[in-house]
């Protein structure tokens, strides 16, 4: 690293809070063979020693002071794999035990230890960046947990090796334009799924290097994959030897009563505001963007950083400086790391899963808004799936959950996530969630997926949704690829990638996904027949119209107003291919002059129950 004139200068960046490459200076890093220095802060320690850990016996080394009087810095003689930590005095007195927080890698047997780890070279593979708008390209995102995606027979985890061999040519056989990891940055607790981060810094280490890790996103990339990762800026854990009151005061977290702790999760929340805090963050972002060639980040939790009063009862918060609920400090830190990421990689993308109506997530900063570049529709998910959920015979009380959304659907930029959140706790899965009988369970999983597709935004499909998995996601054991032995279950499958594909090969899908110019109702109130029709259009004018019948009838003879033309059915839900009945013969559609829904001309479409059909008027 070029540290400029001094490391005081490095350092001074650093408590201002504009250094977005700290992880270059702090932590460990071999100056020499055989030879490593360590750096940490700890601004209220008494003393700090370097600790190393060699078979049963531990070496402390005493650290001296920098020229900031607050970080401390050590040489020592150890080669990579060394297991190291720090042992701090505070000036009550009490000794504490932590883990380096710039760690690059931490023991896989327990993470509470830090291994000295040589980084790996950043890869030579481009990024998947596009010259052209990315909002104007598909993007049909994978979620998936590298823990839980498969399990050996054993129910040992699948190694980064391994998953690039398996994982990589699935994603993309199946026709994903990205893949989003769930957290894989170092944590303590299995069962947080990895949303309670102890090591930004790190890749787990449970699954193999970070050479291992980087080798696995190179795969992604020669594929022409992109790689996202979940990013958990929001709060952290309080295992003792974690970032929890790290010199034996508050540090990272806040230090004021009333926005310390995120009582919901059991965690501390980050103190923004605090150069330091806030460079260690940028720095732990930027870090995955300069080593492993990431695309793009989905930053976790935002409503929590937004808001002061966020999951706390009323009067239990204080006000910003304006009487406000707003976390002043939190939408200036937003705004630093989009800056930051931007301005180093043209065409990063960042996502905010954010669950409010905050306005202007994804408007430019230049325009008062965060810098994002999408926003989770989270709205849309919770209300088109407590539509799915009923009976078709009462959904007609409820028809407005399926057209809302288009009330804000160009107000962000969006993604249309049906994530993991949707499939654990008593939720249900996807499949499960339908009403009916076994094949109707089906048939309502691809009338939503054929909905969602044509929907305006870009998409987001959790592992597992693609086999019709009945059973909720399980972090502890892998998904069941068993299912793929039974019919329905591979015709799924098939179902699935069909869409993929499709969705990715016609640009009405996606290329006008943030204005009015790419969509047109057709039908948007016949909540008695529980249909919707309308259409999708690209920047040449080309159209694809999606009707969908979400009753638990055939519809026959249903006349749709439309513009005038010749009709092709390009693709069908019902489609004996993807387990459906096979009802629809027709292929072709001529308009007929007859005004329906104030169209001149109209068509007549025989509709199978919980049934999409998409339509492309022919030149």
């Amino acid at each position: 690293m070029e540290y400029g004139k001094s490391k005081a200068d490095l350092l001074e960046k650093f408590h201002m809070g504009q250094c977005d490459n700290a992880y270059e200076f702090f932590g460990c890093h071999k100056i020499d063979e055989g030879k490593y220095v360590f750096r940490v802060w700890a601004p209220h320690a008494k003393l700090v020693w370097l600790t190393i850990f060699k078979g049963g016996s531990e070496e402390l080394l005493p650290m001296s002071s920098l020229t900031d009087g607050e970080s401390f810095e050590a040489v020592a003689s150890v080669s990579a794999g060394t297991r190291y930590g720090y042992t701090i005095e505070a000036f009550d007195g009490r000794r504490l035990y932590k883990a380096d927080p710039y760690a690059f890698c931490a023991d896989s047997a327990k993470q509470s230890l830090s291994v000295v780890c040589d980084l790996p070279k950043p890869s030579d593979y481009p990024q998947i960046f596009t010259e052209q708008p990315h909002y104007m390209q598909p993007i049909n995102i994978y979620e998936v947990n590298l823990l839980s995606w498969k399990r050996h027979s054993d129910n040992s985890f699948y190694t980064y090796a391994e998953l690039e061999k398996e994982l990589v040519p699935y994603v993309k056989e199946m026709g994903y334009t990205h893949v989003e990891f769930m957290p894989v940055t170092e944590f303590p607790f299995e069962g947080s799924w990895g949303y309670q981060v102890t090591g930004y810094f790190s890749v787990t280490s449970r699954l193999g290097s970070p050479e291992d890790f980087k080798r696995l996103v190179d795969a992604f990339h020669a594929n022409g994959i992109g790689v996202l990762i979940d990013w958990v800026p929001a709060h952290f854990p309080k295992d003792d030897w974690g970032l929890y009151e790290f010199d034996g005061q508050p540090l990272y977290e806040c230090p004021l009563w009333d926005n310390m702790e995120h009582s919901g999760w059991g965690t501390r929340k980050f103190d923004f505001g605090r150069g330091e805090v806030d460079s260690f963050l940028l720095s732990s972002a930027r870090f995955f963007f300069d080593i492993y060639r990431i695309d793009g980040i989905r930053v976790d939790a935002v409503a929590s950083m937004l808001y002061l009063d966020y999951d706390k009862p009323a009067g239990e918060f204080t006000p910003n400086e304006y009487g406000g609920n707003i976390n002043l400090k939190a939408v200036e830190f937003i705004k630093n790391l989009n800056t930051s990421i931007k301005k180093l990689y043209k065409g990063a993308l960042t996502f905010a899963e954010e669950s409010t109506s905050y306005d202007g997530v994804t408007k430019k900063i230049s325009d008062g808004g965060l810098g994002f570049d999408y926003k989770w529709n989270m709205g849309w998910m919770n209300d088109v799936l407590f539509y799915c959920r009923q009976d078709p015979y009462f959904r007609n009380h409820h028809h407005n959950k399926l057209t809302f959304s288009l009330m804000y659907a160009f107000s962000e930029n969006f993604v249309l996530p049906l994530s993991h959140d949707e499939v654990v706790h008593v939720k249900g899965s996807i499949v499960n969630k339908m009403p009916g009988e076994y094949a109707d369970k089906f048939a309502g999983e691809r009338s939503l997926m054929g909905f969602m597709y044509a929907h305006p935004a870009k998409k987001l499909n959790f592992m597992g949704y693609e086999l019709a998995q009945f059973k909720e996601w399980d972090y502890k054991t892998g998904i069941d690829f068993c299912l793929l032995e039974y019919e329905l279950h591979a015709k799924m499958q098939q179902f699935i990638k069909a869409l993929n594909f499709f969705y990715r090969e016609n640009a009405p899908l996606f290329e006008i996904d943030n204005s009015w110019d790419g969509f047109k109702w057709l039908v948007v109130d016949d909540k008695y027949n529980n249909l919707i029709a309308f259409s999708r259009y690209d920047g040449k004018g080309e159209s694809i119209t999606a009707v969908i019948n979400f009753s638990g009838v055939d519809l026959s003879g249903y006349r749709i107003g439309i513009d005038k033309g010749r009709y092709a059915l390009v693709f069908n839900t019902d489609d004996k291919a993807f387990g459906g009945s096979g009802k629809i013969r027709r292929k072709i559609y001529l308009t007929e002059k007859q005004t329906c829904n104030e169209k001149e001309y109209s068509i007549k479409l025989d509709i199978p129950k919980l049934t999409c059909m998409y339509l492309k008027k022919q030149k």
